[in-house]
């Protein structure tokens, strides 16, 4: 059996998105051929996302929209993982949001409060609303003893025509003006390896993770112990590899390639 037949044996599938299912609102090769695999195959299967833009509501009717029928159960997004997390360490604590509604969504659900005066954290996701104000106000406010939270680490995200800033960009000057470091809850923290591992069931021997990125979704799944493909659809090149001291398990150009 080759390697590749080895894979569609697996029964749980954790797949990134941006870079590996679409690049902003354009679908990538393979990709309807995929889904209907593993629809098809009955496959356990889960799009888990760093980006903590969109609710996974907002996720299902993006691809719906782009022609993939695909529940709202099949998302889990490193918004959802931070609000889980805040809410173990600090039920109903605090918060000051730099983010979109799908980060703010989730917090609120998981039962923390908007704080803009001394809050418990600071929280920094992707944001279209990033201004010097809202960055002065975090940085006084971290200053003053709240803890500082990123949603993922990622220095940029994939769209049509290339690259924009994200989670990891945007927090970069409060970590400078402050001092203090970011813990990040998305990939590749182990925490939402664990979460997604849940959510569809699958013990990590009888799972793999397919991503674009080798500073995330890579490494998240080498320190999961999940068996890892790289897709050269996002982020990572080819040549990028000798750049890191530890390889994917495959390299694929797309997802036709596993197919």
């Amino acid at each position: 059996m080759t390697p590749l037949e080895m894979i569609r044996t697996k029964t749980g599938f954790i797949c990134d998105m941006d870079g590996v299912i679409y690049h902003g609102n354009q679908l990538l090769p393979g990709v309807t051929e995929f889904v209907n695999w593993l629809q098809s195959e009955q496959k356990k299967f889960l799009f888990l996302t760093n980006s903590s833009e969109r609710s996974p509501r907002e996720l299902c009717h993006k691809l719906k929209r782009l022609g993939l029928d695909v529940t709202e159960d099949h998302f889990y997004t490193s918004a959802l993982a931070t609000a889980t997390f805040l809410a173990n360490q600090h039920p109903n604590g605090s918060i000051y949001v730099i983010g979109e509604s799908g980060l703010t969504n989730a917090l609120y659900d998981a039962g923390l409060t908007n704080n803009d005066i001394n809050p418990d954290y600071v929280v920094v996701g992707e944001s279209h609303d990033y201004t010097y104000e809202r960055i002065c106000r975090a940085v006084k406010l971290v200053i003053n003893g709240a803890k500082l939270i990123g949603t993922n680490p990622d220095l940029t995200g994939p769209v049509e025509g290339g690259l924009v800033p994200a989670t990891g960009a945007l927090m970069a000057p409060i970590e400078l003006a402050t001092g203090s470091k970011a813990y990040y809850v998305g990939k590749p923290n182990p925490l939402i390896m664990r979460n997604a591992l849940k959510k569809i069931g699958c013990r990590r021997e009888e799972s793999v993770i397919i991503g674009d990125r080798m500073d995330t979704d890579i490494i998240a799944g080498i320190e999961s112990e999940i068996e890892t493909i790289l897709v050269l659809t996002g982020v990572s090149t080819e040549a990028d590899l000798k750049h890191f001291a530890y390889r994917p398990n495959h390299v694929l150009k797309d997802l036709r390639a596993l197919l």
